[in-house]
């Protein structure tokens, strides 16, 4: 950790901001947690045109925010929000009502999953071997710019700064060597211990040196919708029981496919001029999810579904999305770039 920065960070918990509405319904919504107790009538007819009407739910930027905002009070809220408003039964429809439309999505996107009677780790690995996905980090080690890597950094904060919370929240809804598997994993990501080795504090010093603001939630209004997509689907796997086994399996694959491209995205740092109290982030990821791939696959989903059986398909679907999610943020990405534009909404906020 760099002098000056620890200092810097500890301090970032404190404030989160409502972000700037995208559409009718995260407008209304906004309106109702900051100014009223209960939902409006506006904010309930705004969702059911939202779900009536013809749209496509994963790249929606008024469906995306409004169910981050929702799962958002599950993680630190925002300053402007009662958290009495984080158990409200009409908001929790709501939410429920838009994770309807969102999972449909998923299930469009991924197509049938297919089962086999092989162990689960090596249909994991089947799975991962058949994605045909862009390779974002291989674009980014060989020809990413300064600007492109602050837009890419300014997507995926929207995850990193809350880095393991979603998949943590599957925690308590497993048992025996499932969960003892997850705990080992999810304990690295918090740094062992260790405040300044927790992933999110190591991605925001990476911020900070690309002079992007790192504070938590600070670059919301800049990210586009894939990003929040990305995190939504982890956050529905996390906090509900029924996906449980889906949860298990996006995390697996976030482990089994990380490893190398932060070897490439630490590279692009480094063909920029950035030297390794920058690129720890990514070499952390180098080496601890190498250890962890074993572990995820074999260990936690392997036990978990020797318990359940019936848990396999929900495991395979999860990893589809996990795959599904990265390549929908690739293709913003890179498409935006390729037609020579941001894939920004905006600008993201510099460091002071």
């Amino acid at each position: 950790m760099r002098p000056g920065i620890a200092a810097r960070l500890l301090g970032m918990i404190a404030t989160m901001h409502l972000p700037q509405p995208r559409g009718p319904l995260s407008a209304s919504l906004v309106a109702d947690l900051t100014s009223r107790s209960t939902l409006s009538a506006r904010t309930l007819e705004c969702a059911a045109r939202l779900a009536e009407a013809p749209t496509a739910p994963l790249t929606d930027e008024d469906l995306q925010l409004t169910l981050a905002i929702c799962y958002e009070l599950h993680y630190q809220g925002f300053d402007e929000v009662s958290d009495d408003w984080e158990w409200d039964p009409q908001l929790l429809r709501l939410r429920a009502s838009l994770e309807r439309l969102h999972l449909g999505a998923l299930h469009a996107l991924v197509g049938e999953v297919p089962v086999t009677d092989e162990p689960v780790d090596v249909q994991l690995a089947t799975a991962i071997a058949a994605d045909d996905g862009p390779s974002l980090s291989s674009y980014m080690a060989k020809q990413g710019t300064l600007e492109q890597w602050r837009e890419y950094l300014t997507l995926r904060s929207v995850y990193h700064l809350k880095e393991a919370d979603p998949h943590t929240f599957a925690i308590p809804r497993l048992a025996g060597r499932a969960k003892a598997a997850m705990v080992e994993i999810q304990a690295d990501e918090y740094g062992g211990g260790s405040a300044e080795r927790m992933h999110s504090r190591l991605f925001a010093d990476l911020m900070h040196d690309l002079d992007l603001d790192p504070r938590y939630g600070a670059l919301w209004d800049d990210a586009p919708a894939a990003a929040f997509t990305s995190v939504n689907t982890m956050s529905l796997f996390g906090l509900h029981r029924r996906w449980r086994g889906a949860a298990l399996g996006h995390l697996a694959v976030v482990e089994m496919t990380s490893s190398e491209p932060s070897r490439r995205y630490s590279a692009g740092l480094r063909r920029l001029g950035y030297d390794e109290r920058t690129t720890v982030f990514y070499d952390e990821h180098v080496e601890a999810d190498a250890v962890h791939e074993q572990i995820a696959s074999v260990d936690m989903c392997g036990s978990l579904v020797a318990d359940d059986p019936a848990l396999l398909p929900d495991v395979l679907f999860g990893a589809r999305c996990s795959l599904a999610m990265d390549g929908l943020a690739a293709r913003h990405l890179l498409g935006a770039w390729e037609a020579g534009r941001s894939a920004l909404r905006r600008q993201p906020a510099l460091a002071a």
